[in-house]
């Protein structure tokens, strides 16, 4: 079953879950979290940034689509930080059931028109829209880029910008970061930021940067409103090392043969973190919507 984001997250500050949102990069990776929602029976979000998209090409979302809109578990197909319109309008066209447009290094006025505008496209084909207001950091170690200071998301201007903008989602910043935290770089999470955040406004939230954070933090987190988070740096980093035993010790050159045990890794990291954010489980939640 495939949905728009604004139908996946719905029902999570109720029943205080959130939804993994799992950046893919081919179809291995697709076929870990696809397999892996549908053993547990947890929704999930299939998320992209356009880089990996320009990787995979247009052509790889037919069998995207074809593979979730067959299964009986909720999945989103989603756009990560969409930096432009013309992006947008891609993924759209890609058959995607959400975009971001992130103009979070904008000044305010220009990132609440550009929002605003996506908005007003992105609605009129029933297309989602997660915004992002501040910045998240970058560790050096991920594609998805970020600052090298986090601007943490001002409480009040996020409640304009919401309002301002009718996103579905906003994505905030209360100091996580892209990629995975080097030994001398620890989080300082905000959570009395968040804690504002979520009481100024009523749709769901999101954390960027999910990946390495300190498990009692993303939990409470998610208490506080937060619906989805996204995950790349943990599965990839479990995948491409078990690969990197696997090659180191075989001559093998078939992947089917290759491949396996790193999608497996690849899985253990995802229903770790669908555990984590409360989420395992929880498809039966969305049987309304079965058709």
């Amino acid at each position: 079953m495939l949905i728009s984001m604004k139908e996946m997250l719905a029902p999570t500050r109720e029943h205080r879950y959130a939804i993994g949102a799992f950046n893919v990069a081919d179809s291995c990776f697709i076929r870990a979290v696809v397999e892996e929602a549908e053993a547990t029976h947890t929704p999930a979000i299939i998320s992209i940034h356009p880089s990996e998209l320009e990787f995979v090409t247009d052509e790889f979302f037919g069998y995207v689509r074809e593979r979730t809109l067959k299964s009986k578990v909720p999945f989103t197909i989603h756009l990560d930080h969409g930096a432009s319109i013309a992006q947008v309008l891609r993924a759209i066209q890609c058959g995607f059931t959400s975009v971001m447009i992130d103009g979070s290094l904008l000044p305010y006025e220009e990132n609440v028109a550009l929002t605003k505008e996506v908005v007003k496209l992105a609605h009129a084909v029933g297309v989602s829209v997660e915004g992002e207001l501040g910045t998240i950091g970058d560790t050096g170690t991920s594609v998805e880029g970020g600052v090298s200071k986090v601007i943490y998301t001002e409480p009040a201007q996020a409640e304009d910008f919401v309002q301002r903008t009718g996103v579905d989602t906003l994505a905030v910043a209360i100091g996580t970061a892209h990629g995975i935290y080097p030994k001398d770089m620890k989080p300082e999470l905000q959570m009395h930021i968040l804690r504002d955040i979520a009481q100024r406004t009523t749709i769901p939230l999101v954390l960027h940067g999910g990946s390495a954070n300190p498990d009692a933090e993303i939990a409470e987190a998610v208490t506080l409103g937060v619906g989805k988070i996204n995950i790349s740096s943990d599965m990839k980093f479990a995948y491409f090392a078990k690969l990197r035993e696997i090659l180191a010790r075989e001559t093998w050159w078939d992947p089917n043969v290759i491949y396996p045990d790193a999608i497996a890794a690849a899985k253990e990291v995802i229903r770790y973190k669908m555990n984590l954010f409360g989420g395992l489980g929880k498809a039966s939640l969305y049987r309304s919507l079965y058709r």
